[in-house]
């Protein structure tokens, strides 16, 4: 039989009034952990934990020298020491140990961190701090492999490696292998020294070798695809080159499509970028010098430059700004030129970004500094100026009226894309009588029942194209430009039959949206859409006065700005030598000299008669002669 209804009331309100602990879990809260680079104070906890470290430590050499001795002892006992050099070599190695175990040296490692400590000569210690650095066992990606290296005796040794980075291949057939079955009887003296000396020139054929004292330096090279090999009684570990990452190989160019000219392009593997660039600029004075960027991605920076061209005192100001960088993560090459570039507030671009290696081929020799980051398939160019961002990679292709006229075209699309809505709006506004009449009346009769300003109607319109051109961008494979095609069209016909803008402001727009796609470089049209909307305002406001002022004050600018001390504007502001190569080019065969802004070492590019079959006779009339 149920409760009746006044049970049930006496319950509700029973519930309702008595407090009842809740049964759901506790909200989850994320914590304020102390900063690192607050000094903490040194607490009785701090000082204990210090003290325990330096007692493991003891420890671990303890259990070390323990094994030596019963391994003498069992020797002694049996009676198979031939040679006195196997006792030389124990000798050595306790006496490696006594240096690791001195108080200074148990003070200094007990409170630092593991990639401070240098590689110890007990191969347990070493481990330890392997396991520290890498979180093991709950990090799976880091492997230990235990080996022994069959000498007389034998000597334990250890590789640590993370998983997916290298080369299984090359870890088995040329580290493995040729360790665990190396002779004996070829050993010529079981030292440190002589021992690491010789396993790196007979037992590994890899073609980068290298030693190392300290974990930061293991470190790094691990976490780039290395493999660290530490052998017990030796204070070094050798790191031995295995990089087997998965790479995107060589491909066309996407966002630098060319006619005529290479069709390579970079991918993200630094070394295929740089054997690139050097395939295509077969020279001896090509250097390319590394850089490590991020204090915890420790991500290679490849400066690449033409030693007998480019000036040092440019080379060396690049490398010093990029090593001069402290941060813990750069992982995009536009980041990184952020960090280094002169006038990083500025809209206009002061690097040339290429994806292609004949064009950086071709700036390299000119006398300019290319560098690129480990994972990016883009190059960035140095120094630069304004009408370098107008060049295309084929210009040279073609002849020199044909490059002279698709310059001169890029750079009208440019002030195009800056300038014609902001004419239309002072023209509209404030200087209707500088039109016929009759165009005035065309315009005026379109306007005739949209509800809206002329500037909202067009700062709406350049807001939709821009969604479109976003949109497009984002939406995967070539659906997005057909959609954007699509979508331009529909939306541009529907809000003319809808009245919401004149047909004249979609023309306006169209043509300044279709302008910004013919500049070469992507920073430099997105400069130019985002000055944009400044002269509207100014034209809108002020009239041609407006757009006047706007144009005096980037003019202002450009001439203020340099490109790691080469001025923005070189050849016009300052005047300087031009080499028929900045707007009009000229013949190939004309351009004898590089350009005189970037103070090059060779300043002559060729001598002043290149061609000279002309001076010649020809083959036909030396055979009458």
């Amino acid at each position: 039989m149920g409760d009746n209804i006044i049970v049930k009331i006496y319950r509700y309100l029973q519930d309702m009034l008595v407090y009842k602990p809740s049964r759901t879990p506790p909200t989850f809260f994320l914590e304020e952990l102390p900063n690192e680079d607050e000094t903490l104070p040194i607490t009785p906890a701090s000082a204990l934990q210090g003290s325990a470290e330096e007692l493991n430590m003891l420890l671990r050499q303890a259990k070390s020298l323990q094994d030596s001795m019963e391994k003498i002892t069992e020797t002694l006992k049996d009676g198979k020491i031939s040679s006195i050099d196997e006792f030389r070599a124990e000798y050595k190695k306790l006496s490696q140990l006594q240096t690791e175990i001195s108080p200074a040296r148990l003070a200094y490692d007990a409170v630092s961190t593991p990639s401070e400590r240098q590689v110890s000569a007990n191969l347990e210690e070493n481990r330890s701090i392997v396991e520290k650095l890498y979180r093991l066992p709950e990090n799976k990606d880091a492997v230990i492999r235990h080996l022994t290296i069959p000498l007389s005796p034998p000597v334990r040794a250890m590789m640590v490696f993370l998983e997916g980075m290298v080369d299984s291949k090359t870890l088995n057939l040329a580290i493995l292998q040729p360790l665990m079955l190396f002779s004996a009887d070829r050993a010529v003296n079981n030292t440190a020294d002589s021992l690491t000396d010789q396993i790196i020139e007979e037992c590994l054929p890899a073609n980068q070798v290298k030693k190392a004292v300290d974990f930061q330096s293991v470190q790094n090279s691990i976490n780039s695809g290395d493999t660290a090999l530490f052998i017990n009684g030796v204070p070094e570990a050798v790191l031995i080159d295995t990089k087997g990452m998965a790479q995107r190989s060589v491909g066309r160019p996407v966002t630098e499509q060319t006619i005529r000219g290479s069709q390579a392009a970079f991918s993200e593997g630094l070394r295929i970028n740089t054997g690139l660039i050097r395939s295509t600029l077969k020279s001896s004075d090509l250097v390319t010098e590394f850089v490590t960027v991020g204090k915890r991605t420790n991500t290679n920076c490849a400066i690449m430059y033409l030693a007998s061209v480019a000036n040092p005192s440019l080379v060396k100001e690049i490398k010093r700004r990029i090593e001069g960088i402290s941060t813990s993560y750069v992982g995009d090459i536009g980041t990184l030129q952020q960090f280094i570039e002169d006038h990083p507030g500025i809209l206009f671009p002061q690097a040339l970004s290429t994806e292609r290696p004949d064009r950086v081929a071709s700036h390299l020799s000119e006398g300019r500094v290319a560098f690129i980051l480990e994972g990016v398939p883009f190059a960035h160019i140095v120094p630069v100026s304004f009408f370098t961002f107008f060049h295309s990679a084929e210009d040279f292709s073609f002849k020199g009226p044909s490059s002279s006229f698709l310059r001169i075209l890029r750079l009208i699309a440019g002030f195009t894309t800056l300038l014609l809505p902001s004419f239309y709006l002072a023209i509209y506004y404030f200087h209707p009588e500088a039109l016929p009449t009759e165009i005035v009346l065309a315009i005026a009769g379109a306007r005739e029942r949209v509800p809206f300003p002329a500037l909202v109607e067009v700062i709406l319109m350049e807001f939709s194209f821009e969604l479109i051109r976003e949109g497009g961008l984002r939406i995967p494979g070539v659906l997005g430009s057909t959609i954007g095609i699509v979508g331009a069209l529909i939306l541009g016909q529907a809000a003319v039959t809808a009245n919401i803008v004149s047909p004249i402001v979609v023309i306006i727009i169209a043509l300044t949206g279709l302008a910004s796609f013919a500049i070469p470089d992507f920073q430099m049209a997105m400069a130019f859409r985002m000055l944009r909307f400044v002269m509207l305002l100014l034209a809108a406001t002020l009239g041609l006065v407006g757009v006047a002022s706007g144009l005096l004050i980037m003019v202002l600018l450009l001439c203020s700005m340099k490109s790691f001390g080469v001025p923005y504007m070189v050849p016009v502001a300052p005047k300087a030598k031009a080499n028929l190569d900045v707007v009009i080019r000229g013949p190939v065969f004309r351009q004898e000299q590089r350009p005189d802004a970037l103070n090059t070492i060779d300043r002559r590019r060729q001598p002043h008669i290149s061609r000279k079959w002309m001076l010649e006779k020809p083959a036909g009339e030396e055979d009458k002669s």
